[in-house]
């Protein structure tokens, strides 16, 4: 069961998810003990925040060796909002690319661009990081900057 906090309730941690179309920013740690940070295009499904990456990714290699991670989905412009918190991930191949896909569409608005060519091109190995929370913290300052924006 995911711990939850903050400002809003689960449901509205989920409307977040969906409607924000930012990058996840996704630490872990490094054999070393120190910590590491990606930023990565997501959706929220089924509980688990899934995110697209190419299989020979240091985040990739990384979290095969350590699953824990922190993570972060917050507003770029006043007022500020967004959702952090902790768990477990797990790197699982995609071949087929369906969620690359998928994140095309969410992001892009498809997958007519150059960028997503090269992205869904035959020489790149996909794989998706799901992550399952442990603990979901939202904060809101909607209220007290609500005047900023």
């Amino acid at each position: 069961m995911t711990e939850l906090s903050g400002a809003w309730s689960i449901s509205e941690v989920v409307e977040f998810f969906d409607r924000t179309a930012v990058p996840l920013r996704l630490a872990c740690n490094t054999p070393s003990g120190r910590l590491w940070m990606v930023s990565l295009w997501y959706l929220f499904e089924d509980d688990t925040l899934c995110c697209a990456t190419g299989a020979n990714a240091d985040i990739v290699r990384l979290l095969r060796n350590d699953s824990t991670v922190a993570f972060e989905v917050s507003t770029n412009d006043p007022p500020y909002s967004g959702v952090r918190g902790n768990g477990t991930a797990s790197v699982e191949q995609d071949p087929e690319k369906d969620l690359l896909r998928e994140l095309l569409g969410r992001y892009l608005g498809g997958t007519d661009s150059r960028l997503a060519r090269e992205l869904l091109s035959d020489g790149r190995t996909e794989v998706t990081v799901r992550i399952e929370p442990d603990r979901l913290h939202s904060w809101d300052f909607t209220a007290r900057m609500g005047d900023t924006s």
